[in-house]
């Protein structure tokens, strides 16, 4: 197996500019890897720390310290140093993220929308339109609404058209956040039959899932957060 990420030692602290500059430490010593083909989840209460370390890896959020390593194609970079360029990149060709929420541009059809990220990876604007259809289908978004802008979705509706933007580019690292959650037992099925795809693809994927099921069903090792606590490290 190789791996696809790995980070080392790796700490968050957030500034607090209106309160005197106080530093909120959140996560500290963060030393994990997640291989190729395998799904990582991030155990842990709320607050531990779990989304600032898929924010981190994303580049939304710097850190202070430490080393976020990703392979792209046969080069390593540190994310945790990269130029915002270099990063947004490795966003187009290398790091998908998949969340509950939808922030797309207004007016433009769903199916669209899900074939994006896969028409910026060179597929063809037909091809990538076919394949996002049979990922609306799967995830039972009504076929009428291919065409209507997702605003005007609701928020079940917009969730899935998220889940399949997500995962229908050739991302070799997805981060997942929460991308069940709300989903009735037929749409979650769904996304898990996903992830086993991607997994025999050798697809590395790093998420957050609060739903014990779909953890179980899906995570091929769990990592307790509480351990990278800042506060215990200080």
């Amino acid at each position: 197996m190789r791996t696809r990420l790995c980070l080392n030692d790796v700490a968050k602290n957030f500034t607090m500019h209106l309160q005197d500059g106080i530093r909120i430490p959140v996560v500290a010593g963060v030393d994990f890897a997640v291989e190729a083909g395998e799904c990582v989840v991030l155990g842990g209460p709320s607050g531990a720390g779990k989304s600032s370390i898929l924010k981190m890896i994303y580049g939304n959020y710097r850190c202070e310290r430490g080393q976020i390593l990703v392979t792209e194609g046969e080069t390593i970079v540190n994310v945790a140093r990269a130029e915002p360029r270099r990063i947004l990149q490795l966003r187009k060709s290398t790091i998908g993220y998949v969340s509950q929420f939808l922030r797309v541009i207004p007016r433009v059809p769903a199916v669209a929308v899900v074939a994006e990220p896969l028409v910026a990876q060179g597929t063809p604007e037909d091809a990538a339109l076919a394949i996002a259809r049979d990922l609306l289908a799967r995830l039972n978004v009504p076929e009428a609404l291919w065409r209507l802008p997702p605003a005007t979705f609701s928020g079940g509706e917009q969730q899935r058209v998220n889940i399949a933007r997500g995962f229908i580019a050739h991302y070799p690292l997805l981060l997942l956040d929460e991308p069940t959650a709300s989903l009735d037992a037929a749409n979650r099925a769904v996304v898990v039959d996903l992830v086993r795809e991607k997994k025999r693809a050798g697809v590395a994927m790093l998420g957050i899932l609060h739903d014990t099921d779909v953890r179980e069903r899906i995570a091929d090792r769990i990592v307790d957060v509480t351990a990278f606590s800042a506060a215990a490290a200080a």
